[in-house]
């Protein structure tokens, strides 16, 4: 039980730094912190990266997801993704083993000539912020993927759009983060965050108190369950149930090689031959259940797309829980509370905000700054909220079905949830815990 053990931890020369929750936001913040000569103690209340980080799709789709509600958190996904690729082989060299980042892009694909036309005027919004898409004919579409359906009417190609194997980045971020000094406590809750004269001075775990200088909030669907916090300054987040399944294709023979979005499902293929076919959007609380409406929503809307899934065998099932924040987008920064800083909230884009989320956060933590890139996403912006207005003579696209409460299904062309992406992982028991 030496993961167990509460002692100073002496790895490094600089701040102490606790930092609540293990999934990839908590690893990467814990790893940049610790290289820099931090003492960082992790606390994870199960298994590391085994909540939405383990149960997401890897998707890395900050252009394809633009929307003229978004443009501050287009800003920033667009400012993570191109970290991504420096980041990636950073990660890679301290961990030794890959990711498997791959560059493919993104093709979103319409069945019929409405959502043709649905795809077209998102695309043009799209283009008009500068975003680099193709748009292609059903001919064009069947060059690049010729297992697709033949009656698909159309597509728009986002090629700057990545993917990484998010089960091999939970991996990766615990071995660079060790490696650099960290220490990881699995299995080890958080009963408290100790506040000394109105300031945050550690946390306490068992009856006992680890002191830090600084304590960092990461514990993503979590977030407002623990302790010690006034009730105030409790970051806004909920839990956001996503379910998902994977299959298995020919590793040799892959149905398809690009991420493909078609209404109501998303397909990510990764090398080795699984699929993973996402996800459902649903205001359900922690409930884990996996659902046969579920299931068969996600199927029969890829096979409409891939007729060939029929014959793949069902490799995982399972259920995960995204962080949402009342505007969907992540809480980054100071809060209310001296040596509290929350990284939170990053609903859909855990993943592909790892990268920003953990340099500026660690920015924060040893300097005090808050950059211009992150200041827009603060706690404080929920105390007193502005009218959001969309850049003049903005050319919108048509509104987007949105799912209702409690939806089993993803809507045709809605933004596609978790991760940029989705959620998965192993079952819905590993989904019980801290999360990014």
């Amino acid at each position: 039980m030496s993961d167990r053990h509460i002692s100073v931890h002496r790895g490094g020369s600089g701040p102490k730094v606790a930092i609540i929750g293990a999934g990839v936001i908590g690893l990467g913040i814990g790893w940049r912190l610790a290289k820099a000569g931090a003492a960082v103690d992790i606390f994870e209340r199960a298994e590391a990266g085994r909540g939405a980080s383990w149960a997401a799709a890897g998707m890395l789709a900050a252009d394809l997801e633009a929307e003229p509600s978004e443009q501050r958190l287009h800003a920033l996904n667009r400012e993570s993704v191109g970290r991504w690729p420096a980041f990636a082989e950073e990660l890679e060299a301290a961990a030794g083993f890959d990711v498997e980042l791959r560059r493919e892009g993104t093709l979103a694909v319409a069945l019929t000539a409405d959502e043709a036309d649905q795809l077209r005027h998102q695309s043009e919004y799209q283009r008009w912020l500068g975003i680099e898409l193709e748009w292609l004919s059903a001919a064009e579409l069947r060059r690049r993927e010729p297992r697709l359906a033949p009656g698909i009417v159309a597509a728009a190609f986002s090629p700057r759009d990545l993917q990484v194997n998010n089960r091999r980045l939970v991996a990766a971020l615990e071995t660079a983060f060790r490696r650099a000094g960290g220490r990881l406590h699995r299995q080890t809750p958080i009963s408290a965050v100790i506040l000394t004269n109105g300031r945050a001075t550690g946390v306490l775990v068992d009856r006992e108190v680890h002191g830090a200088d600084t304590v960092v909030l990461a514990a993503g669907a979590w977030s407002r369950e623990i302790g010690g916090i006034p009730r105030e300054v409790l970051p806004p987040v909920r839990p956001i149930k996503g379910q998902m399944l994977a299959l298995h294709m020919t590793p040799d023979a892959p149905l398809i090689r690009h991420v493909i979005w078609a209404p109501g499902v998303y397909m990510v293929p990764r090398r080795h031959g699984t699929l993973i076919l996402g996800a459902t959007v649903e205001e359900r609380g922690f409930d884990t259940s996996l659902t046969a409406g579920a299931m068969l929503s996600l199927l029969h809307a890829a096979w409409r797309a891939l007729p060939d899934i029929a014959e793949l065998a069902v490799s995982e099932t399972w259920t995960g829980f995204r962080p949402g924040s009342p505007d969907d987008a992540p809480i980054l920064g100071p809060s209310a509370i001296e040596g509290l800083i929350l990284a939170t909230g990053h609903h859909r884009n855990g993943i592909l905000l790892m990268p920003i989320s953990a340099d500026e956060i660690c920015r924060c933590v040893l300097t005090g700054e808050v950059s211009a890139i992150i200041r827009p996403f603060g706690a404080e912006r929920f105390q007193a909220r502005a009218p959001h207005h969309s850049r003049p003579n903005a050319p919108h696209p048509h509104p987007r079905p949105q799912e209702g409460k409690g939806s089993a299904t993803t809507a045709a062309f809605s933004r596609v949830p978790g991760d940029a992406g989705g959620l998965g992982g192993r079952s819905a028991e590993n989904s019980k815990e801290t999360t990014p």
